[in-house]
């Protein structure tokens, strides 16, 4: 079986205006350039009066060998979404105005296809393999996962906050 490792969760949280439609595409085309596969695992939107709460679920997975993948779960929630028309240089401009909140979860998935889980010979030979053999790259490959993920947070600060000046 296959050991995956959560190794960090950060938090994001914006009330203002900004674009949904825009934001989500921001994200999924980060994740794009990024080389990662993205599946939506939930989409849900209720509306009440005049706004709306949506909630989406994605797991973005990279494979960085036959041996490590990595795997960064993101949930979206908007509370209180409403649209908005504002002036920017002069024109209207339709966008969203509400409180959007993310959480980003990155884990490392070593053996990803399990592999070396086919015989008690195989898995001790992984734990060695693990423990003696690799640690270097162990370290370098979660030291990966934490920087994707706190440099996705950070694109989608500056995305939301440039966003929200205009």
């Amino acid at each position: 079986m296959a050991e995956k490792d959560l190794l960090i969760k950060e938090k994001l949280e914006h009330t203002g205006l900004f674009s949904f439609d825009d934001f989500y595409a921001f994200a999924y085309t980060w994740f794009k350039d990024e080389s990662y596969g993205v599946t939506e695992e939930k989409y849900s939107e209720k509306h009440s009066g005049g706004a709306k709460e949506i909630t989406v679920e994605w797991k973005c997975a990279k494979g960085m060998s036959d041996y490590f993948k990595i795997e960064i779960g993101v949930k979206f929630e908007t509370r209180g979404l409403t649209d908005v028309e504002v002036e920017s240089d002069g024109k209207k401009k339709k966008t969203n105005k509400g409180t959007v909140s993310v959480e980003i979860k990155g884990a490392l998935i070593q053996d990803p296809s399990s592999k070396w889980n086919e015989s008690p010979t195989y898995t001790f030979m992984r734990e060695l393999y693990a423990k003696y053999l690799i640690p270097g790259r162990v370290d370098t490959m979660e030291d990966a996962v934490k920087g994707n993920v706190r440099d996705f947070k950070e694109k989608l600060k500056i995305f939301l906050e440039s966003t929200g000046r205009r």
